[in-house]
């Protein structure tokens, strides 16, 4: 066939080069982060007893399982950048979508980045006994989200394995506490002391035992697992996504629930509930752990590994959050030059970049906590969109290619479709205010869509 030496060069696409061992450790490590680490003291408040802690754990992770397997067959079945967007696009349309992708990236996603990142700076200035002031913390966290944004331009074989290298350290540094808890501490009376009447500084009457208290326990929990489907962002650049996208969603979602139940048992075995009640709100369980077992010399271990898993967090939730925007313009609901793909790296390097500058800005506006506190209310909504997005699109086309299937359905789909509508229920009523901030927030995009609909039809 004769070349045409006038013809325009082909346009440079995504490349699929996420094999899947890194495509599994994207998921890893963006889920463990601090949460696994803090979120032992809240749940104690809120259930009271251990075992109810442990159930809240496996309920959670059994709720994310059910997730993870209807996410797998969505995404393999459209193994495109934009994970959930996609599911919401093509089975309830571009409104919801684009306020899902409204919350994503620019609140949920940003705000999470920035927030990441000031917990990075606080951990080294720990590790380095540096006292910061306000403004150079803002600095510090800028520095850091500048730093990752430079290294996710970087082609996305070489972030996956880096990736992959801090999930090693991740799962050995949470399998090394629950083990030390257990063979070290084992204290098995402590899983029959009732905690119900400590301090539990911080948490609200509401937020405490019974179903409420549960219902929160398990929301506690869910943020730590928070992350799971954000494999299905990075779709478009995994090799083999028919088999590998499956694999890395399940099985990584089955690794992170045995290492945290595993690591909550260790804490119980080591701690009495009671001394965990009473901590104090800014207080690390695993802290507390590790200190009681091996004395205050190994401090310094624990806060680099802390330093490490929020880093790992912060690098693959950027890599993530950052296909979303590139898909979202590539579909002109932002503008066009988000969906510009570098031809050297073959990354959506203007995306990334944008994502960057609004995470900076949420570290200089000292905003994001409250940000990310509140919007885990539509979180639970959109989740359960894409979730509900299965029943939608079998419906709808029968015959489409879906090279992996859910099992158990519409069993799975509809559990996890229960348990986050009891969640949000759980969530109205223990705390209102979040839920209805959290609405706000995600429907003050409502008016940011119709102008940019308006402007694309002119």
């Amino acid at each position: 066939m004769a070349i045409n030496p006038n013809a325009a060069p082909a346009a440079p696409t995504l490349a699929r080069s996420l094999t899947l061992i890194p495509a599994a450790a994207l998921i890893v490590t963006n889920v463990i982060g601090t949460g696994v680490f803090l979120k032992a003291r809240v749940m104690t408040c809120n259930v009271g007893s251990p075992s109810l802690v442990l159930l809240a754990w496996a309920m959670a992770g059994l709720l994310t399982l059910a997730g993870a397997l209807c996410v797998a067959e969505l995404t393999a079945m459209m193994p495109r950048s934009g994970g959930q967007y996609n599911f919401i696009d093509a089975a309830f349309g571009k409104v919801w979508a684009f306020l899902y992708g409204w919350m994503e990236t620019l609140l949920d996603g940003a705000a999470s980045i920035a927030a990441i990142a000031a917990v990075c700076v606080i951990f080294a200035s720990d590790l380095f006994s540096a006292v910061l002031t306000p403004f150079q913390l803002q600095l510090a966290t800028a520095a850091t989200i500048a730093l990752v944004m430079l290294l996710n331009l970087a082609p996305v074989r070489a972030n996956g394995w880096v990736a992959s290298i801090v999930t090693a350290l991740k799962v050995a540094l949470v399998a090394g506490i629950g083990i030390a808890g257990l063979l070290l501490g084992a204290h098995v009376s402590h899983l029959a002391i009732d905690a119900g009447h400590g301090a539990c500084a911080g948490v609200p009457e509401t937020a405490r035992l019974g179903l409420s208290g549960f219902g929160a326990a398990m929301i506690g929990a869910l943020w730590a697992y928070n992350g799971w489907n954000d494999l299905s962002m990075v779709a478009e650049e995994v090799e083999d996504p028919d088999r590998n996208i499956p694999r890395a969603i399940i099985g990584s979602s089955m690794l992170i629930i045995g290492l945290y139940l595993l690591v909550n048992l260790g804490y119980f075995l080591a701690l009495s509930p009671m001394d965990i009640a009473n901590l104090p709100e800014s207080a690390s369980v695993a802290g507390i752990v590790m200190t009681t077992l091996f004395g205050a010399g190994v401090a310094w271990l624990l806060t680099l590994g802390l330093l490490t898993a929020n880093l790992g967090a912060l690098h693959s939730t950027f890599l993530a959050v950052s296909r979303l925007p590139f898909a979202m313009a590539r579909d002109g609901l932002l503008p066009r030059g988000l969906s510009v793909i570098s031809p050297r790296t073959r990354v959506p390097s203007r995306a990334v970049l944008a994502l960057g500058a609004v995470a900076i800005g949420f570290a200089f506006s000292g905003s994001f906590d409250t940000l990310t506190d509140i919007i885990v209310f539509m979180l639970l909504v959109f989740n359960g969109l894409a979730v509900a997005a299965i029943f939608v699109l079998r419906r709808r086309f029968p015959d489409a290619p879906r090279p992996y299937r859910v099992p158990a359905y519409p069993l799975v789909a509809g559990l996890f479709l229960a348990g986050t509508g009891f969640l949000l229920v759980n969530t109205l009523i223990a705390t209102p205010w979040r839920a209805l901030a959290s609405i706000a927030i995600v429907a003050a995009g409502l008016p940011v869509y119709l102008w940019h609909v308006r402007r694309q039809s002119r």
